[in-house]
């Protein structure tokens, strides 16, 4: 298949904010692919996902600075691309870096300038076409004509979408069927949803809950297949060769086979938790795992069992599974945990917790089941929120369905030492269609000269209430942190910018 007929599809996806105009465009490629084979579907629908077979590659946005010129005419294949990303993600040893460039300098110099702005996009994982999972889980759906249940049942135990969709075309439903839980191959994790405080999470799931300890880690799903440890990140990335010491310990596990979800932690000689860039550190540094590990050691902490000695569990309710658990991994290897119907216990569990440097509870039922990829009615977290009026300083124009809003906005805070505004981040959360609409016109009129860039600088007179749920160190932004998950709760027009919260108050909130 061409990819300039890929290519083609992503932008028909990305102008259009009908979801049954992407859901068809898509699955019309999907058709299209099926036609020269099921590997050629796996590929078209994972990069339509926007996500390489290979993962990564060890090419960064730096390695695509200076690419050849583009070709005048299409000519290259989604198979080629798929080559070329197979043997670049091959390349190692001594002389690596200059013969993957020119690897990469090869594949771009087959492509077009339209085609070329499309595998930066893929290589670096900022595609923007508007295709969300659930728009491209319906299109398999469509151009397989399978139930849309039957897709998202597969793709939540297969991971990821390629394998599906090939799946799907190939085989249909009977195929479909047939997809299981896999010792070794990452699953979807299951999800939690939230509410502002325990007692409302209570409410939510009614009579006696399990709270667990919400820890600030890596989320780390375990596959233990005879000894043989793989290991995975909430993305399904593989990270089993940097965490040498949580494959040791699992490794001298009493089992067969056992498939664990949990985290894995940096803690303080105190048993406080480190900073979250700290254990973040262990998967993203280019320094040798076993210096690492002496630096930052890791402490893992399991919360579910999902498969044992060629039991899959995932269907049986939650209180099997820890049971099951509890017999598998040592004590010490559980998160805090406190069963109860009683708010007051709960709040003095959740309020220890946070007290402790973690950050909150998950709430859970009991007696539901492990909900693979989605955010299951049987788990609530629960975190406590802190709030800052901020200055909004520029705004980015969105894409996608906002195509055509300004939506990412900018965030400064005001220094109390020199009065200059500083920034602190960046956020597109937490804005209803209503707000992205008022902002818009808001924003127009305070634009700072005549920029016709992706970036709008404007004057800085908007002041917006700002919910968030940490700080972090952040060499990006000028005041060396950024807010963690921040989003939008309100625009304060009552409000002057003299007024705003202090870059010395968001330090002293993260303790610093």
């Amino acid at each position: 298949m061409r990819l300039t007929d890929l290519v083609d599809t992503a932008h028909t996806v990305a102008a259009t904010s009908s979801r049954t105009a992407k859901v068809e465009a898509l699955a019309q490629c999907l058709r299209r692919a099926a036609d020269d084979g099921p590997a050629t579907v796996e590929v078209v629908a994972s990069h339509l996902s926007g996500v390489l077979p290979q993962r990564r590659i060890g090419v960064s946005w730096r390695g695509l600075q200076n690419l050849p010129e583009p070709s005048p005419e299409p000519s290259l294949t989604v198979e080629q691309v798929d080559a070329a990303a197979t043997t670049i993600a091959a390349i190692a040893g001594s002389g690596s870096s200059a013969t993957r460039s020119d690897a990469v300098r090869d594949l771009f110099a087959a492509a077009t300038a339209d085609e070329q702005t499309w595998l930066r996009g893929l290589i670096t994982g900022e595609t923007r076409q508007g295709a969300g999972d659930g728009v491209m889980l319906q299109a398999i759906a469509k151009a397989a004509d399978v139930p849309d249940a039957a897709v998202r049942r597969a793709v939540m135990l297969a991971g990821f979408t390629g394998p599906v969709a090939r799946a799907a075309l190939e085989g249909g439903a009977e195929a479909l069927a047939a997809v299981t839980l896999e010792v070794g191959r990452p699953l979807r994790p299951m999800l939690a949803g939230s509410a502002p405080d325990v007692a409302a999470a209570l409410a939510t799931l009614e009579g006696e809950v399990v709270l667990e300890a919400k820890l600030d880690g890596i989320r780390l799903q375990a596959h233990v297949d005879h000894g043989s440890v793989r290991l995975f990140t909430r993305s399904l990335d593989e990270v089993t060769d940097r965490l040498p010491e949580i494959v040791e310990v699992l490794a001298d596990l009493d089992v067969e086979t056992v498939v664990l979800d949990g985290e894995v932690i940096a803690l303080r000689p105190d048993g406080r938790p480190e900073p979250f860039q700290v254990t973040g550190a262990r998967t993203a540094s280019s320094q040798s795992p076993e210096s690492l590990r002496e630096k930052v050691p890791l402490t893992p902490f399991f919360f579910d069992l999902l498969h044992l000695n060629g039991d899959d569990l995932l269907d049986e309710p939650a209180e099997n599974h820890w049971q099951r658990l509890a017999e598998t991994v040592p004590p010490a290897w559980l998160v805090p945990r406190l069963r109860t119907d009683d708010p007051t216990l709960a709040q003095q569990f959740f309020d220890d917790l946070v007290g402790a440097g973690h950050e909150g509870v998950v709430v859970k039922a009991p007696a539901l089941p492990y909900a693979a990829g989605r955010r299951g009615p049987g788990w609530v977290k629960v975190k406590p929120r802190h709030t800052l009026d901020l200055v909004v300083l520029a705004v980015e124009w969105g894409s996608g369905r906002r195509k055509g809003w300004l939506s990412n906005i900018h965030l400064g805070a005001r220094d109390a030492d020199t009065g200059e505004l500083v920034m602190l981040g960046k956020t597109f959360k937490g804005m209803t269609d209503e707000m992205l609409a008022w902002q818009t016109e808001r924003f127009q009129a305070l634009r700072a000269g005549d920029d016709a860039g992706w970036v709008v600088p404007l004057r800085p007179e908007q002041v917006v209430e700002i919910a968030f749920d940490g700080v972090q160190k952040s060499t990006r932004y000028p005041g060396g942190m950024a807010l963690r998950f921040a989003r939008v709760l309100r625009y304060r027009d009552d409000k002057p910018v003299a007024e705003i919260d202090t870059v010395q108050t968001v330090r002293d909130l993260a303790g610093w």
